[in-house]
């Protein structure tokens, strides 16, 4: 059995992804509940902003066919309305409960329950269920899912972020709320307008979906006008230079070397997304700071097998959710 090096007395951060999409519909208040009795530390989750710029729980900036239905129950036929085009009455008319059956995303999930019914839900929704459980301290890593190099998909990167910090502050969860991103200008406004709330630097260098692009000259769009050649190459620094307390890479770009020297910065080391156990157990033992998955009952079998503590499920969750 590989044991991790881990200190007992640090808790690990198990982040349910997306609620927690391998087990119930991502983004939704009813995955969300079930993912809180479960037992997590902290919900990642993703935002969009709607046209009258109210925060909205949703990945995709479209409407997305493989879990979306009309009012008829019919599953859109191909990528719906821009949701920046849309207002939140609009959005209460879409079901997002289930997965298309026979999609690449079914196959993939093959254990989601349906909940059928479920909308997509404004970010201070979200905050207002989890006031209702006075014995909740689960946190908040709420992605702003702006497209440097598709501006077109979502409102401006200022009335977008203050549309976030505005329903985190109307709520009172600064504390518990962390705002990351690909699009590192995010950051940055986040930082001036708020700086109670904590950022996280995301990072992919997966071919076909490099953010960082170190093998280019000059800087990365998706860097807020930062260079990784400015930083010796190196990406921990990059992200500490964001101002981040969270650098979150894909998890095939971390290696224990990485994660020591981004501990080293002063950074918390948060990989993203591990599904598999062994991957899980691996990286676990490079003493990572947490983990973003799909799956958090895989993640706490794996937590409890290296004897890590975990987050105690809440009573109440789905009851509350239900009223």
């Amino acid at each position: 059995m590989t044991q991790s090096r881990q200190p007992a007395s640090r808790a690990f951060d198990l982040q349910g992804h997306r609620g927690a999409r391998g087990l119930w519909p991502e983004n939704t208040l009813a995955g969300f509940a079930r993912t809180l009795a479960l037992g997590v530390s902290t919900f990642e989750l993703d935002c969009a902003v709607t046209r009258e710029g109210v925060a909205v729980v949703s990945h995709d900036p479209q409407l997305n066919p493989d879990h979306t239905r009309d009012t008829q129950g019919r599953f859109l036929e191909s990528a719906g309305p821009r949701i920046c085009t849309l207002d939140c009455a609009d959005l209460q008319q879409y079901d997002v409960g289930r997965i298309r059956p026979g999609t690449a995303l079914a196959a993939e999930f093959p254990d989601q329950r349906a909940v059928d019914g479920e909308r997509i839900p404004r970010l201070a929704e979200l905050f207002m269920l989890m006031s209702q459980l006075s014995d909740s301290s689960v946190r908040f890593n709420i992605e702003a899912k702006l497209f440097p190099l598709q501006p077109e998909l979502t409102l401006a990167p200022e009335p977008f972020v203050r549309a976030l910090v505005e329903a985190i502050q109307s709520t009172g969860f600064e504390s518990r709320s962390t705002i990351q991103s690909f699009d590192w200008r995010v950051l940055r406004i986040v930082q001036e307008l708020d700086p109670g709330i904590a950022t996280g630097a995301l990072t992919d260098q997966q071919p076909g979906d490099d953010t960082v692009l170190g093998d280019q000259s000059g800087p990365s769009p998706w860097l807020g006008g930062l260079d990784i050649h400015d930083c010796q190459g190196s990406v921990p620094r990059l992200a500490k230079a964001s101002g981040a307390v969270n650098w979150s890479p894909h998890y095939l770009d971390l290696s224990g070397a990485l994660v020591r020297e981004a501990q080293d910065l002063g950074l918390q080391v948060i990989p993203w997304t591990v599904n598999d156990p062994g991957d899980m157990r691996r990286i676990v033992s490079w003493d990572v700071d947490g983990m973003i998955t799909d799956r958090p009952d895989f993640l706490r079998a794996v937590l409890q097998e290296l004897g890590i503590g975990v987050p105690q499920p809440v009573a109440g969750a789905v009851a509350a959710a239900r009223d």
